[in-house]
């Protein structure tokens, strides 16, 4: 049995399986030592006060001695996706002595998340070393736990962010022909982190090779369009080629997608051999059925970058853990969480910030919205014809508001003495909000204004970029309008009080 007390390593806490694992082990009562070579890539976790951190070199024998030092069992959640020649030898050299330091130290486990796949049978250079890092953690004394798993379904995983990219930018794809032909079995991030936590500490698992996947064995060219179905794209049109080879993929990849060449080029590689669970297995350690595929997709796609999205999948979680897995983190790289744009204004006001708020949540209705009210009637009148709501609604009240409340084609999903966020209703391709939020000073206060739009496939994007010049004047204007009808308000009551005087 591996005691509570004594702490469990998470190597690769950084990375994106690993900084998800740590929640849910301070959450199971484990004690929780992270390991990194950068601990300050760890400043922006909110776990970050609940474990203690190691700043280590894993390559190096005597700090992975140091790192496991006095621990009860160990993730091993290292991998390299560089495209050198050498990566292979220094992940048979890592793994090598991290299993030698882990007999050293007395360790009851290691648990090592590897790849998928059928030792031999593999195309892949990343999935052979995927394997035979395990092989190399196992030759030691300490029991190792080796579950497998292919694409991971998650925002911020690697593999969905490519998967999104492609079908999100793409209404048309040209595309190798192992795409309609490779199988995978996918599985959900939630799944596999439940797994990770459910084989520690117990026996029956140790020294034993564990194939995990959903519930679907598909193609690539299926999960193309899942996603799409799930997203609420049109379908895409996947056009296999036998032309198409891993390398010039991973230049196409690199052009629509913001994943980086040198990680986009083995993930490719390793997507041209079948990866399903070995003889039709359960896929799931823990004896339950597996999350779909479109389920798995639809948690991923339910938030971008913090911005809830109003799917079906938002009301139809198992629990906040489950979601908040899949969802975008503030630490996931630049790359992840899909696309967002952005217009935010800011302007400094020499009223209070109550002022200001007062005219913030008068918008809309007979008030208007501060400037160019024609073309927001415009756009009203086109939203009817397309089905949409228009202006008509207004508001329920002129001055006061309450969540659920209708704003013209706006509805609120936030309201405090401090912010305002409106969720656009409007036939739009993604979704849009208005946000504002004041921020008191000694002498005045800060409003900030943001326009936040999520689109949906490559016609989202163009409708935002060519709306770009027109809210660049519309929404300066407004925040402008807003500062300066506060700030006269303001000064009412002491023209009143001197004409009393």
């Amino acid at each position: 049995m591996v005691p509570n007390d004594l702490p469990i390593v998470v190597t690769g806490a950084t990375g994106y399986v690993g900084g998800r694992l740590v929640p849910r082990l301070l959450a199971a009562g484990y004690s929780v030592r992270c390991v990194a070579r950068r601990p300050e890539e760890l400043d922006d976790r909110w776990w970050k006060d609940q474990v203690s951190i190691v700043r280590a070199d894993l390559s190096q024998p005597e700090e992975i001695a140091r790192a496991l030092e006095g621990a009860a069992a160990a993730y091993y959640l290292l991998h390299s996706m560089s495209s050198s020649n050498d990566f292979a030898q220094l992940e048979s050299n890592m793994a090598e002595q991290f299993a030698t330091a882990a007999e050293d130290q007395g360790l009851k486990q290691i648990v090592y998340l590897g790849g998928l796949g059928h030792d031999g049978t593999n195309k892949s250079d990343h999935l052979s070393s995927r394997h035979r890092v395990g092989r190399l953690l196992a030759s030691g004394t300490t029991p190792v736990t080796e579950l497998r798993a292919a694409v991971i379904i998650g925002s911020g995983s690697a593999s969905f962010e490519m998967l999104r990219s492609l079908v999100e930018v793409l209404p048309f794809m040209v595309v190798p022909k192992w795409v309609s032909q490779t199988l995978c079995q996918p599985v959900a991030i939630t799944d596999v982190l439940d797994d990770l936590v459910h084989v520690l500490n117990r026996s029956e698992f140790y020294d034993r090779t564990i194939d995990i996947g959903g519930p679907d064995v598909v193609t690539y060219q299926d999960m193309m369009h899942a996603y799409a179905r799930v997203a609420g794209l049109r379908r895409r049109w996947v056009l296999p080629v036998p032309v198409l080879t891993p390398r010039l993929s991973s230049h196409w990849v690199n052009l629509v997608s913001p994943l980086p060449i040198q990680l986009a080029r083995p993930l490719i590689d390793s997507l041209t051999s079948d990866v399903v669970v070995a003889d039709g297995g359960q896929g799931c350690v823990r004896g339950t059925l597996n999350t779909s595929l479109e389920e798995s997709i639809g948690y991923a796609v339910s938030s971008v970058q913090g911005q809830e999205l109003p799917t079906r999948w938002s009301n139809d979680r198992r629990s906040s853990d489950q979601l908040g897995a899949a969802i975008p983190d503030p630490s996931d790289p630049f790359w992840a969480g899909g696309r967002m744009f952005v217009d935010e204004r800011q302007m400094v006001s020499k009223c209070a910030s109550e002022s200001v708020m007062t005219v913030v949540r008068s918008l809309g209705g007979s008030t208007g919205w501060l400037g160019f009210d024609w073309l927001w009637a415009l756009r009203g009148f086109v939203d009817k014809l397309l089905g949409g709501v228009g202006l008509r609604r207004g508001r329920r009240h002129p001055t006061e508001l309450r969540v659920g409340d209708p704003v013209d084609f706006f509805e609120v999903v936030e309201v405090t003495p401090e912010s305002l966020r409106l969720r656009a209703e409007m036939k739009v391709p993604g979704h849009a909000w208005l946000e504002w939020r004041v921020n008191q000073l000694k002498s005045g206060c800060s409003v900030q204004q943001k326009a936040v739009f999520v689109p949906r496939g490559l016609w989202g994007r163009v409708y935002w970029l060519a709306l770009v010049p027109a809210h660049a004047v519309i929404f300066k204007r407004m925040l402008g309008a807003i500062v300066d009808r506060a700030e006269r308000l303001s000064l009412r009551p002491l023209v009143r009080e001197q004409v009393g005087e």
